[in-house]
C-alpha cells in the first residue's frame, strides 16, 4: 500500500507527503516502488508542457532520487535532463537521502560533481553532501563554477566576497581549483565583478593578510597565463595579477614567465610581461642574453606596437652600455624579416647606429649580413653599405614574377557503370556538394541507370536518401512540392522522382511553367539549371532519356562538337526523343572556336536529318559565343553594369534559356531573392562556357554587397570565373575588385586567388582593374586598410610585377584625392599602407617610370608613413641600376 500512497502523493506534486512517506520505508519497500515512478516519469515526458504536468515532477524528482539504492543510478536520476526545469529543491533532496551511509553519499556527491556544468546540479545540493558525507571536496568545473557563482552572489546576505571567503572551509582547495578549471572561463569575466567588493580585491586583500599563500596566487596567475585561452579570459587573470601588485624580487624570480609571456600571450597580457622585462632591463637586472633571446621572440609577432617598443627598449640598452652591440644586435637585425618595412627600417637605423661597436672579426657581425638578405630591396642597400660589404652604388636586384601554375582543363571521366559506385558518388554529393565534374557525372549516371534497371538504381540508391528531407514525408502535407516547385535543389528532384517523393502533377507544372516566384538577378542562370533537372527528373517519371545529351567534355562546361553529333545519332537509333532543355543546354556548352572541327561538325550533325541535328548544324555554322553590349551605371557609391540584349540566345531556345539573353538593367531588381544562399553558383558557369562575362554581370551586385554591406557571396565564385573561359572583361574585373574590398577575410582571399589566376592566364586587364579599384574608394565602396591587406597577401606570394601594375593605375586617383584634401583627412588613411607594399612591389620587380602626384606627395613635410613610403617609392622607382637575378 505504500506503493500506492506514494504514487499518489507524487502525482499529486504533494513534495512533503511523499518525503514523509520515504522515510518510513526500508531500502526493499523503495525498490518496489522505483518500477511505477519510471512509468510515472515515461508517461511525464510525452504529457505537454503545461502547468498540470509540471505538478508532479519536484515530488518525481525526490521520490525517485529516494529509491535509488545505487548511488549510480541515484545520480543518473538526480542529473536527468527532463527533471532540470521542474526539480525538487536542494533542502528535499539532502532531507530523503539524508539516511544513507557517509560512502554512498560520497559516492553520489563525486558522481554529481563530475558531470558537465550544463547539468546545472545544483552548488547547494553538492555542499550539502559535501557537509553529509564529510568527503573531500570535489575539485570539478561544475563544482568549481557553482562555488564561484555561489561566493559571487554576497548581495543575498550583506557579506562582501572577501567575508564570504574567510568562512570557507576548503578555500586554498578550491581557489587552485578556480585557476586550473576550463569550463569557468568563459563566464569568469562577468562572475568576478567589477570595483571594491569584487573578487580582484578579495584575493588580494586575503594574500596581503595571509588567509591565501601570496607566492601560490602569483605562481597560479602566471601559470594561467601561460597556458593561454580567450583574451576576455587571460584579461580577468593579468588583472588579478596587477591587483596583486607584485615586487621588484617577485618579478625578477619570474624572469623566463615574462619571457613567454611577451612572446606567445595574447596582445594585452604581452604588452605588461614586456613593460616588465622593460623596467628589469633598464635597471640591469635583466642580462643581455636574456633580453636577446626576449626580442628573438617579439619580433615574430604581429602586432607593430609591440615589436616597435622592443626595439626602443634596444635602442636605450645600447645607448647606456654600447660593449652590448655583440649580444643585442643580431637581436634588432631579427626584425630584418617583419613583414613590415616601416619595422625593417627602424631596425636598420639602430644598427646603423651602433654597428661601429663591433669588432671587424665579430661573430656578430657576420650574423647581421646574413640576416640583411631578408630586409626589402632598398632597404637591403643601406644594410650593406653600413656593413662594408657592398659599395655605394651597387646594383639592387629583380625578382620574376611567381604565379600560380594554370589550371589545366580535364576531361570528365564516363559515369559509373555500377549503381553501386554511382550511389557512392550521390551521396559525396549530397553531403559535401560536388564539382561541375562530378554533378555532372552522377546526373548522367542517375538517367543512364534508371533506363536500364530503375529496380536495381532505386535498391543502391536507398541508404543514401534515407535521410533526405523529402524522404517518407506525409503525401498530404504539401511543404515538398511546394520546395520542389520553388527550385529543383541540385540532384534532388531527380532522386525524389525516382523514390515518388515528389508529384506528377508538380514536375509537369515545372516543366510546363517553370519555378514559382518572381524573377532577379541570378534567375537566367538558376532557371537554365533547374529547366534541365525537373525535366529529367519528368522524363524518368514518363519517358526515361537514355542519356543526356549536355553532359560536358571539359570540367569547364565546354562540350566537343564530335560528341554531340555521335550522342544524337544514338538517339536517332534508339528513336529516342531528345529533352528540349537538355538539348538547349548542349548548344550552349558546344564548342564552336575551332572552324575546321565546327564544320566537319555541322556537316555530320546535317546528315542526320533530325531537327536536332539541322538546328546543331546551324548553330555551329553561326558566329559565337558572343556577348551583349555593356553600359556603365552608378548607384550611390556602387558601380554596376547593364547588359544589352543577346539575340542569339533567343529564337528557337525554350523560354527558361531565353532569360540569359534578355537585357540585365541595375537597377531593376526584385526586393526578394532566393538565392542568397545559393551553393549551385559553382555550376552557372557551365551553363554559359565561354561566356563568364554573363555570370559576373548577374554575381556583381552580391560583390558589391560583401564590400559595402554584410551580405555574404560565395567564397569560390570568383576563382572559378577566374578559371572559366570566355572573355575577361568589364564585369569580371570590378567583380574582382568589390572582392579585393570585401569585408570579411575569406572573401578576399579568394579575390586575391581570382586574381593571381587571371595573371598566370595572361587575362589580367591590370589598368582597367586599377582604375575601378580607384574609382571605387574614390566613391567610398572600397575602404583603402581591407585593399591593402588582399594586395599586400598577393604581394606575399611572389607576383610582384603583377601588383604594381595594378597598383601603378590605383594610385595616380588616391594621390590625387590626397593632394585635393590638402591636410588629407580620409584621403590619407589606408594610404599609407598601399604605398608600402607598392614601393616593395616596386624594388623587387624593378619597376621604374613616373607616378602622377607622386613627387607633390614625397615633398610634404612631416615623417608620416603615407610621406616616408611615398619618398621610398619615389626612390625605387627613380633607381637607375638594376640587375636580374638568376
Amino acid at each position: 500500500m505504500n506503493d500506492e500512497a506514494l504514487l499518489t502523493a507524487v502525482r499529486a506534486g504533494r513534495t512533503v507527503e511523499a518525503a514523509g512517506l520515504l522515510d518510513g520505508m526500508t531500502d526493499a519497500e523503495r525498490r518496489s516502488c522505483l518500477p511505477a515512478l519510471k512509468a510515472l516519469r515515461k508517461e511525464l515526458r510525452s504529457a505537454p508542457w503545461n502547468a498540470a504536468s509540471r505538478v508532479a515532477h519536484p515530488a518525481l524528482h525526490a521520490a525517485g532520487a529516494a529509491c535509488h539504492t545505487g548511488a549510480a543510478g541515484a545520480a543518473t536520476w538526480i542529473a536527468g535532463v527532463d527533471m532540470r526545469w521542474s526539480q525538487a529543491s536542494p533542502g528535499v533532496l539532502l532531507h530523503v537521502l539524508g539516511d544513507r551511509e557517509s560512502d554512498w553519499l560520497a559516492d553520489l556527491t563525486h558522481r554529481l560533481a563530475a558531470r558537465p556544468t550544463t547539468s546545472r546540479v545544483p552548488f547547494a545540493l553538492l555542499s550539502g553532501l559535501v557537509g553529509l558525507s564529510g568527503c573531500a571536496v570535489p575539485t570539478t568545473d561544475s563544482y568549481v563554477q557553482g562555488w564561484l557563482e555561489h561566493i559571487g552572489a554576497s548581495w543575498h546576505s550583506g557579506d562582501t566576497v572577501a567575508q564570504r571567503l574567510r568562512k570557507e572551509p576548503h578555500l586554498s582547495v578550491l581557489i587552485t581549483a578556480l585557476f586550473e578549471s576550463l569550463e569557468v572561463t568563459s563566464r569568469i569575466a562577468w562572475l568576478f565583478g567589477d570595483g571594491p567588493g569584487s573578487w580582484y580585491n578579495a584575493l588580494a586583500e586575503l594574500a596581503e593578510e595571509g588567509t591565501l599563500d601570496r607566492e601560490v596566487l602569483l605562481d597560479a596567475c602566471v601559470a594561467r597565463l601561460l597556458r593561454g585561452g580567450a583574451p576576455a579570459d587571460q584579461r580577468v587573470f593579468l588583472r588579478l595579477l596587477s591587483s596583486l601588485a607584485p615586487t621588484r624580487d617577485e618579478e625578477r624570480e619570474r624572469t623566463a614567465d615574462w619571457t613567454a609571456l611577451a612572446c606567445q600571450a595574447v596582445p594585452a597580457v604581452a604588452w605588461h610581461a614586456q613593460s616588465v622585462l622593460a623596467s628589469l632591463a633598464l635597471d640591469g637586472e635583466l642580462t643581455h642574453r636574456q633580453l636577446a633571446e626576449m626580442s628573438s621572440g617579439v619580433v615574430f609577432r604581429t602586432e607593430k606596437k609591440l615589436m616597435r617598443a622592443q626595439l626602443i627598449l634596444l635602442g636605450k640598452v645600447l645607448k647606456g652600455d654600447p660593449s652590448a652591440a655583440d649580444v643585442l644586435l643580431p637581436a634588432v637585425a631579427e626584425a630584418f624579416g617583419h613583414e613590415d618595412t616601416e619595422v625593417q627600417e627602424r631596425a636598420l637605423k639602430l644598427v646603423e647606429r651602433h654597428v661601429g661597436a663591433l669588432p671587424d672579426a665579430a661573430d656578430a657581425r657576420a650574423r647581421l649580413e646574413d640576416l640583411s638578405a631578408d630586409l626589402s630591396p632598398g632597404l637591403r642597400l643601406r644594410a650593406q653599405r653600413a656593413l662594408g660589404v657592398e659599395a655605394p652604388g651597387s646594383a639592387s636586384t629583380v625578382q620574376e614574377d611567381v604565379l600560380p601554375p594554370v589550371p589545366e582543363r580535364a576531361r570528365l571521366a564516363p559515369a559509373p557503370e555500377s549503381v553501386a559506385e554511382l550511389a557512392e558518388e550521390v551521396s559525396a554529393i549530397l553531403a559535401s556538394g560536388g564539382g561541375v565534374a562530378a554533378f555532372e557525372r552522377a546526373l548522367d549516371g542517375l538517367v543512364r541507370h534508371a533506363h536500364r534497371d530503375p529496380d536495381a538504381l532505386v535498391e543502391a540508391l536507398g541508404p543514401v536518401v534515407a535521410r533526405c528531407w523529402w524522404k517518407d514525408r506525409d503525401p498530404s502535407y504539401p511543404v515538398v512540392d511546394r520546395s520542389f516547385r520553388e527550385s529543383a535543389h541540385g540532384l534532388e528532384v531527380v532522386l525524389a522522382a525516382l523514390f515518388k517523393g515528389v508529384g506528377m502533377d508538380t514536375l509537369h507544372a515545372a516543366v510546363q511553367q517553370g519555378p514559382t516566384g518572381g524573377n532577379c538577378r541570378h534567375s537566367a542562370l538558376s532557371r537554365a539549371l533547374d529547366a534541365r533537372l525537373w525535366e529529367a527528373a519528368h522524363r524518368l517519371r514518363t519517358e526515361p532519356l537514355p542519356f543526356l545529351l549536355a553532359t560536358p567534355t571539359w570540367d569547364s562546361g565546354l562540350l566537343e562538337p564530335d560528341e554531340l553529333v555521335e550522342r544524337l545519332t544514338e538517339y536517332r537509333r534508339l528513336d529516342a526523343r531528345p529533352g528540349t532543355a537538355d538539348f538547349a543546354q548542349a548548344l550552349l556548352r558546344v564548342r564552336r572556336d575551332d572552324a575546321a572541327t565546327t564544320a566537319a561538325a555541322a556537316a555530320r550533325a546535317r546528315a542526320l536529318g533530325s531537327p536536332e541535328g539541322y538546328r546543331l548544324a546551324q548553330w555551329l555554322t553561326s558566329e559565337g559565343p558572343l556577348l551583349p553590349t555593356v553600359r556603365r551605371r552608378t548607384s550611390g557609391a556602387r558601380v554596376l553594369l547593364e547588359l544589352g540584349e543577346l539575340e542569339e540566345i533567343q529564337g528557337l531556345f525554350p523560354r527558361e534559356f531565353r532569360l540569359l539573353g534578355r537585357p540585365l538593367t541595375a537597377f531593376k531588381d526584385h526586393w526578394y531573392c532566393r538565392h542568397w544562399g545559393a551553393t549551385d553558383q559553382q555550376h552557372w558557369p557551365a551553363v554559359v562556357p565561354g561566356r563568364r562575362e554573363l555570370v559576373a554581370a548577374r554575381l556583381l551586385s552580391d560583390f558589391g554587397a560583401a564590400a559595402m554591406e554584410d551580405g555574404r557571396v560565395d567564397t569560390a565564385s570568383l576563382p572559378l570565373l577566374a578559371e572559366a573561359d570566355g572573355t575577361a572583361g568589364e564585369a569580371l574585373h570590378l567583380c574582382l575588385a568589390y572582392g579585393l574590398g570585401a569585408r570579411r577575410p575569406e572573401e578576399r582571399l579568394a579575390a586575391v586567388d581570382a586574381l593571381l589566376i587571371l595573371a598566370a592566364r595572361g587575362q589580367l586587364d591590370a589598368g582597367r582593374l586599377g582604375a575601378d579599384l580607384g574609382e571605387l574608394v574614390r566613391r567610398g565602396a572600397l575602404k583603402k586598410s581591407r585593399l591593402a591587406e588582399s594586395i599586400r597577401t598577393a604581394a606575399a606570394t611572389g607576383a610582384y610585377a603583377t601588383v604594381w601594375s595594378v597598383l601603378d593605375g590605383l594610385l595616380p586617383v588616391l594621390l590625387a584625392d590626397l593632394t585635393a584634401d590638402g591636410a588629407g583627412g580620409g584621403a590619407v588613411r589606408g594610404l599609407g599602407e598601399l604605398l608600402a607594399v607598392a614601393a616593395d612591389c616596386a624594388e623587387r620587380s624593378g619597376a621604374r617610370g613616373d607616378l602622377a602626384h607622386l613627387a607633390d606627395t614625397a615633398g610634404r613635410q612631416g615623417s608620416s608613413k603615407v610621406v616616408a613610403q611615398a619618398r621610398r617609392l619615389r626612390t625605387a622607382l627613380t633607381r637607375e641600376e638594376v640587375v636580374p637575378v638568376a
